[in-house]
């Protein structure tokens, strides 16, 4: 794949990661927190799985990657849970743009300290700023602590959280492809939600749905999932890690302007502003060059 043909794939992808939160706060309407990560979880493993096979991934598992994958479905289940309780009392934009702010951001900080890493001055003034986006999109201005500390605020902070923690458990996974960690994840997280939490009507249940369950389930499977993380991961893996990531910078800004556009959800100003020192902070964070980025093409 030539990056002429890239580049419109992968900002394509990352708007869908940003419709992936609009979607989830519409099927909230519909279903509740396990049925809807079942559902996600399951269709994606499906959909997923024939990708592995037909490109000839290597999907053999050793001990202590089958160990890994086993904390990642646990940690994935545990974001995605949170993330929908956050969408469901708050607004998709604001977690669409808050969380993939923070991730970053807290990630590196459990990298620094489980690697008892020393940080830099200039490190050190990226995650202040990282800190004021934050609170700016929690709306510390308003002095109001139950804003502060609503529901939504603190389960996307949760969410967060999570998820940096299976980005490192994902990162430990170095003998196994990561679209094939992934899928694995997938299939365990759904399986367990199925015996566990998820009661077997849930199928004739979601075939009565209208249009609307099924295409913000698309989205947030095949088009959010299916095709963007095989986009990115292909991105990734051909064009480099750290390049590829400053595209995640379109995620925050697509949430916003799609919840704004579909469910009216208003944008704050506060908001806008903590998504972009957010962004600066993770700039910095990443050692990022967009100029660098582009003049390659």
């Amino acid at each position: 794949m030539s990056k002429q043909l890239f580049y419109p794939l992968i900002i394509i992808s990352m708007i869908f990661w940003g419709a992936s939160w609009i979607s989830t706060k519409v099927l909230t309407n519909y279903i509740d927190a396990y049925e809807m990560v079942f559902l996600r979880m399951g269709i994606c493993f499906l959909s997923m799985a024939p990708i592995i096979v037909f490109l000839k991934m290597n999907y053999k598992l050793d001990f202590k990657t089958f160990v890994l994958i086993l904390f990642a479905s646990l940690f994935l289940v545990l974001y995605s849970i949170f993330m929908y309780f956050g969408v469901e009392h708050g607004t998709g934009s604001l977690g669409g743009a808050m969380v993939p702010s923070m991730i970053p951001i807290i990630t590196y900080i459990f990298v620094a300290i489980l690697n008892k890493k020393t940080i830099s001055l200039k490190h050190s003034f990226a995650l202040v700023l990282g800190a004021f986006g934050v609170l700016n999109m929690i709306n510390i201005y308003q002095f109001d602590i139950d804003v502060i500390f609503s529901k939504y605020n603190i389960f996307f902070i949760v969410a967060s959280m999570l998820w940096a923690i299976l980005t490192i458990i994902t990162s430990k996974s170095t003998k196994i492809n990561a679209f094939v960690f992934t899928t694995y994840t997938y299939l365990i997280a759904s399986s367990v939600l199925y015996f566990f939490y998820v009661d077997s009507s849930i199928f004739t249940k979601v075939i009565n749905f209208d249009i609307t369950f099924w295409f913000n389930m698309f989205i947030i499977t095949i088009l959010s999932t299916t095709f963007a993380t095989s986009i990115y991961f292909f991105g990734a893996a051909k064009y480099g890690a750290k390049e590829v990531s400053s595209f995640v910078f379109l995620v925050p800004a697509s949430a916003i302007i799609i919840g704004s556009l579909f469910l009216d959800e208003k944008i704050e100003f506060s908001t806008i502003i903590g998504v972009f020192f957010a962004m600066i902070a993770i700039y910095i964070l990443n050692n990022l060059s967009f100029l660098k980025f582009f003049k390659k093409a």
